[in-house]
Parts: C-alpha cells; structure tokens; sequence
C-alpha cells in the first residue's frame, strides 16, 4: 500500500475539481446520458501517472536526495526510503499511461475524432512530462497549465457536452494561467536541486524576483479572463463566486517574496488552485 503514495494523492483533487468544472459547464440531460464515470477515471489515471512516473526519474537521477522536502513540494519520499520498490513504481506509472490511452481511446470512438488530438497530446505530455519537459524552461512552465486547463477541462466538457464552447475555452485559460503558477510556485524551494540533476525551470535560471513577475502576470491574466467571459455572457455571473480566492494568489505572493514564509506562500498557492475551479464550478451549477 506504500506504493501508492508516489500517486501523490491528495494532490489528485486537482483532476478531480477539473472534471467536476467540465461536468458544471455541462447541461444535465447531457450529462446524464454522458460517460462521465470514464472521464473521471481517465483524468485520475493521467494526473497519477505523471506523478508516478516524476516521482520514479526523481529517485533515478537523485534528485530526491537533494530536495528540500514541504508537504507541496519534493515528492513523497517514498522511493528514498523504499528503493527496492522502483521497478514496481515504474510498472504503476506505465499501467496508468496505459488505462490513460485506452480510456481515450474509447471515448473518442464513442464520441468522434474531436478528442483524438487532445487524447493524444495528453499522452505526450505525460510520458514526456520528466525525461524531456523538466529540462526546458519554458515547457516547464507552461506544461502544468496546459495539461489541467487546456487538455483536461477542455477534453472532458468534448466528452460531456459533445463539443468545446467559448465557455468551456475561458474556464480552461483561467485554470491555465493558476496551474502553470502552481508548479512555478513549487520550484522555488528545489532549485539548487533541479540544477544538479539537469533540470531548468525559470525560477532557476532568472531567479525567484523573475518567477514571481511571471506569477502576477499569470494570477492577472486569470481574474481578466473570468471577468471578460461574465461580461461576453460566456460563464454566468454566479461563476463569480471564485473571486474571493483569488484573494490566496496575492497572499502567496506576498509570502514568497525573500523575507516572506515560502511554506505558507505554497500553501496559499494550492488552496487557490483548487478552490477557484471548484467554486466556479459551484457557480455555474447554482446558475442552472
């Protein structure tokens, strides 16, 4: 059961508010007659093995032994203490790959070719989230938000609501935007281990005042994107109800600043992580 922790499960809430904002952007007879059990099984299967799999080159290439381990950052440390069970983390990872693929694959005969690209780019990504995404700056910091916001809220509203909408796209920039700030956030405290094993991140090679410009630009971007799209009409007014949360953005980046709480700063960044897609979720189901 040790195993399971390289899932890094309570970081999965993350698919699981996802889907469930999809799910809100959805009319419920649609979603009723839609393989919405699928597409929660396919995002966790995803979100698992790109965790599984960092957590395995993580302990390959050392870089576990370097880290400054928080709750929000550094891994599980469960390979470190387990080495024995690599081979077994990395068959975990590849199952999940796998199911991933299968999963989209089904859905996409069952709903048409429209998923085809984004099943297929997700794929990608995750396999190439640790050897080859990890190593580019710009990548690393882009590949978070691309994956949540743009592959799998846009993938699962093609699956449950039969087609991608402006509402669908602006929810998906604004969880893009917050995603790409949680992981550009989590780098802070690995840098110098990052750089021993090859990685690159902004962070590391411009420096934290850069990597905190970059996330107030992208914390900006997101508030702009959900107050334009409830002025077009595309997300209701009662989608709204996120923007309190917005409120941790700015907490963390005042914490992250060099004199700051860089642990509370993480933890402020999570919360918002989460509690913005699933409050405009609530929104959006409230507006029904």
């Amino acid at each position: 059961m040790g195993l399971l922790l390289t899932l890094r499960p309570p970081f999965l809430l993350l698919a699981l508010v996802t889907v469930a904002l999809g799910a809100a952007l959805t009319p419920p007879a649609l979603l009723l007659e839609s393989d919405w059990l699928l597409v929660l099984l396919g995002a966790l299967a995803a979100h698992g093995a790109v965790n599984v799999l960092n957590e395995y080159a993580d302990f390959r290439s050392g870089l576990d032994l370097h880290t400054e381990r928080t709750p929000f950052s550094g891994g599980s440390g469960y390979l470190p203490a387990h080495p024995h069970a690599a081979s077994a983390a990395l068959a975990l990872g590849l199952t999940l790959l796998l199911l991933t693929g299968l999963i989209g694959l089904w859905l996409s005969w069952r709903t048409g070719p429209g998923l085809l690209p984004v099943g297929i780019a997700g794929v990608l990504l995750v396999a190439g989230y640790s050897p080859w995404i990890t190593r580019n700056r710009w990548l690393s910091l882009l590949a978070p938000g691309t994956g949540f916001g743009l592959l799998m809220l846009l993938g699962s509203q093609r699956v449950l609501a039969g087609e991608y909408t402006a509402a669908g796209l602006a929810a998906g920039v604004v969880l893009w935007a917050l995603i790409n700030n949680l992981l550009l956030l989590n780098q802070l405290p690995d840098c110098d281990a990052d750089r021993r094993v090859g990685r690159d991140n902004l962070a590391l090679r411009y420096g934290p005042a850069l990597a905190r410009r970059v996330y107030a630009a992208n914390w900006l971007l997101a508030l702009l994107v959900l107050l334009l799209a409830v002025l077009a009409g595309w997300l209701p007014v009662a989608s709204l109800l996120a923007l309190p949360a917005f409120a941790l953005g700015l907490h963390s980046l005042w914490l992250g600043r060099p004199d700051g709480d860089l642990l509370l700063a993480l933890r402020s960044n999570v919360l918002q992580s989460l509690l913005v897609p699933g409050l405009m979720a609530l929104g959006i189901c409230l507006a029904r």
